[in-house]
């Protein structure tokens, strides 16, 4: 089911979003990924950074998505005005914050920061839910197939792959200057989507 109010996760502690993907949990509610991973996810609250690599570029992603799922957009940006957004006809809130993330790991090379809003993308590398889902082929500590792998997977590769890339969690919506800004890209993007030129029709 899809959050219609804003609470927080009761597994990762992060903001659930209206129009995020929840399910039930003890005492509360939590993000739907979050509560599939079950045990992959950390017992503790208390949580340390990914440590980033000296002279790391950081780049601000962002996801939306009109009605989950929806028509959908995906952001990213740098302080030094490079930025890339997208959009799909159908798609959720949740893979366009991956979807953000990937697109940024393939367009800038060097050292890198993914400053997000989404705990779902921070926390898989921050706290190590993808070593789980490899140990496992893909499947979540409840053996269920890992949703999105078809985007989770390449992101993971790359990440790995480079070595040089870590993930930072910045508050949605709390006057970030660069996280408002891709906000607003990817929502951009997912009107575009929802109401694309006649001749792409």
């Amino acid at each position: 089911m899809t959050a219609r109010y804003a609470t927080t996760c009761r597994v990762c502690s992060g903001p659930v979003r209206p129009g995020d993907e929840i399910t039930k949990a003890d005492q509360g509610w939590a993000h739907g990924p979050c509560a599939a991973t079950g045990s992959d996810a950390p017992k503790t609250r208390a949580r340390k950074e990914m440590p980033a690599a000296r002279g790391a570029l950081e780049v601000w992603t962002d996801g939306a998505c009109s009605g989950n799922p929806g028509p959908g957009g995906w952001a990213w940006a740098t302080r030094d005005g490079r930025t890339g957004s997208g959009g799909a006809v159908v798609t959720t809130n949740q893979r366009m914050e991956i979807q953000a993330a990937l697109e940024a790991v393939r367009a800038l090379p060097g050292p890198l920061t993914v400053v997000s809003d989404s705990t779902y993308v921070v926390n898989c590398f921050r706290d190590g839910w993808w070593r789980g889902w490899l140990d496992r082929g893909w499947t979540t500590s409840a053996r269920k197939p890992v949703a999105n792998r078809d985007l989770w997977e390449p992101l993971v590769t790359l990440v790995n792959e480079r070595g040089d890339v870590t993930f930072r969690w910045v508050k949605g919506h709390s006057g970030d200057e660069m996280n408002d800004l891709v906000d607003r890209l990817a929502v951009e993007e997912s009107a575009r989507a929802a109401n694309p030129p006649a001749g792409d029709r």
